[in-house]
């Protein structure tokens, strides 16, 4: 297979096979690489980088306030390139789930408030 015939491929994927197709790269090119996962009791359940407690959803949060990939990674140096690109592709692939764990956020926010 080319890398031609390989693209047209991968574009026909719906998200969330595209983020497995992502995923599955990722892991064979960055040993170091954590995927995506969701444990029962951690973090609300919302999806988080594997074996930590950081969610998905702060990630989008952080990037939508302006923070570049560079900054996030300078902010969290324990997390690779790699880390961000799982996290950037599950957020693509489940844009409604994420955007409800934002909303659930702004709304635990201004009960504080």
């Amino acid at each position: 297979m080319t890398i031609e015939e390989l693209k047209i491929q991968l574009l026909q994927l719906n998200p969330s096979e595209k983020a497995e197709a992502i995923q599955t790269l990722t892991s064979s090119l960055s040993n170091g690489s954590r995927l995506i996962t969701k444990t029962a009791g951690v973090c609300g359940g919302d999806a988080c980088i594997s074996n930590t407690r950081l969610p998905v959803w702060l990630f989008v949060s952080l990037r939508r306030q302006g923070a570049t990939d560079a900054e996030i990674l300078e902010f969290y140096p324990h997390l690779t390139a790699a880390d961000l690109v799982n996290v950037w592709a599950y957020a693509e692939a489940f844009p409604h789930e994420i955007e409800t764990a934002l909303q659930e956020q702004d709304e635990a926010m201004e009960q504080e408030i």
